[in-house]
């Protein structure tokens, strides 16, 4: 069956599939920010362990950037909004990019 024929068929789906395309926030590393500051907001905001926290610094530290989160896009859009109110630079992209 064609893609075209699917689609008219099941038009549900296509718009299914669109809305639920996943979204991630993404955290930078910059130069302002502690190591151990950047934690401390991934426990406090997001509810890490300081484990995962610490794990996910490190990735911001050494390969200068961690995603943090994934869902819709306004979930994303809130949490890059909390992490510049918590001075981090940080922003969403489409997980698939």
């Amino acid at each position: 069956m064609g893609l075209v024929a699917e689609v008219l068929e099941r038009p549900e789906r296509v718009e299914q599939t669109a809305l639920d395309s996943p979204w991630v926030t993404i955290v930078w590393n910059d130069p302002v920010n502690l190591m151990n500051y950047v934690s401390y907001v991934f426990r406090s905001y997001f509810g890490f362990s300081r484990q995962e926290a610490d794990r996910r610094m490190l990735q911001v530290h050494n390969e200068g950037r961690a995603v943090v989160a994934a869902g819709p896009r306004e979930e994303m859009e809130r949490h890059v909004e909390a992490m510049h109110d918590f001075g981090l630079w940080a922003t969403l992209a489409k997980a698939d990019e």
